[in-house]
């Protein structure tokens, strides 16, 4: 340091620029005397510059308002002196009824709109009405099979006499393929009802023959009895029956 306050002929280039730099920054009048300063005196006055700043200077944006926020602030903890613990149960029992009271709506809400979705895809009336079938039973004669049609499939509809109800009844189930009583399969003794679609590869069955006097399936030599159960061939299962009712003794309603 000694040596270049000595000689600052190495420095001559530098100091001259910190003239023409900083000649705006030193001082007022300083831009009319700084061709006069020796090279000493700029480097005190440069010093001089790059000392702190007077404390009536800003060196920041000190008019920045802080923005307050007590509107948004609960009446419990505004108040800086008191202590946010003593309500700290009330506000969390109040925070714990608004989260439980938004999640019932919005539970109801999705319920509500899941509902009127799939309530959107279920059948029309039309559609309903043309699910159920009305047949009157005083059409069949005694021992005969009628056929109808019930949502685009077959439906047989059978009268049984005395003889085959006897018959069926006493057949023993260990014998079955697909074990099921006649009396879980007619509500009345004298009426079975039945799909008309064999469970082997959905074909229709003939009515009144086979080895078993009940159904045939001529396709792959299927055997049915008189209550629809698969007795002999490939069908694995007996023949489906649909729910059905009597709203009297002279009709039934099938759907």
């Amino acid at each position: 340091m000694m040596s270049s306050l000595v000689r600052p002929g190495g420095f001559s280039p530098y100091f001259q620029a910190t003239k023409h730099g900083a000649k705006s920054l030193l001082f007022p009048g300083a831009a009319e005397r700084l061709p006069a300063l020796g090279e000493a005196e700029v480097r005190l006055s440069f010093v001089t510059c790059l000392s702190p700043a007077p404390a009536a200077t800003r060196l920041a944006h000190t008019d920045i308002k802080i923005p307050d926020f007590s509107d948004y602030r609960r009446p419990e903890v505004l108040d800086p002196n008191k202590s946010s613990q003593e309500s700290s149960e009330a506000r969390r029992a109040f925070s714990y009824l608004l989260t439980g009271a938004t999640t019932v709506v919005g539970v109801y809400a999705a319920k509500t709109v899941v509902t009127q979705f799939v309530s959107s895809m279920s059948a029309s009336a039309d559609v309903l009405a043309m699910s159920k079938i009305e047949i009157k039973l005083g059409d069949i004669p005694e021992g005969k099979n009628m056929t109808f049609k019930w949502r685009g499939k077959p439906l047989f509809v059978r009268h049984r006499t005395e003889r085959e109800i006897a018959a069926e009844e006493a057949v023993n189930l260990a014998e079955l393929r697909d074990p099921q009583h006649d009396k879980d399969r007619a509500v009345n003794p004298k009426w079975v009802i039945v799909l008309g679609v064999c469970t082997h590869l959905g074909c229709v069955p003939i009515s009144n023959a086979g080895d078993f006097g009940g159904y045939y399936c001529p396709c792959h030599g299927s055997h049915y009895d008189a209550s629809g159960r698969i007795r002999k061939g490939p069908a694995p299962l007996n023949l489906e029956v649909p729910y059905y009712e009597f709203p009297d003794d002279d009709t039934v309603v099938v759907g």
